[in-house]
């Protein structure tokens, strides 16, 4: 009924678009060596739990601040993500910033 494009629109602005459920096989796979090479202000990608996000446009609304991000950048940032205890709000704004999982 309604095109992929309308479908993706409507759910960028309710909230929705990619799912942490979303099968590794839609994304696009990296080497982890790939990822780790985005690791500055103006390029910069982030593994956390297998997942690769380029978060670089994402970098200056961070309310932690840039630098934090691109400090995680580099390397996988699975840790560090955890243990600041991000909300589930959080983890979900994510979704609009994920491009491929590792593997």
């Amino acid at each position: 009924f309604f095109s992929t494009f309308t479908m993706s629109f409507l759910a960028s602005l309710f909230g929705g678009g990619k799912s942490e459920a979303t099968d590794d096989r839609d994304l696009k796979a990296f080497a982890s060596e790939e990822v780790f090479k985005h690791k500055t202000a103006d390029d910069c990608w982030l593994l956390i739990e297998g997942k690769v996000y380029d978060v670089t446009k994402y970098l200056d609304e961070h309310p932690g601040g840039s630098e934090i991000m691109v400090d995680a950048a580099g390397k996988d940032a699975t840790e560090d993500f955890k243990d600041i205890g991000h909300s589930d709000s959080a983890k979900k704004a994510m979704a609009p910033y994920l491009i491929g999982h590792v593997g």
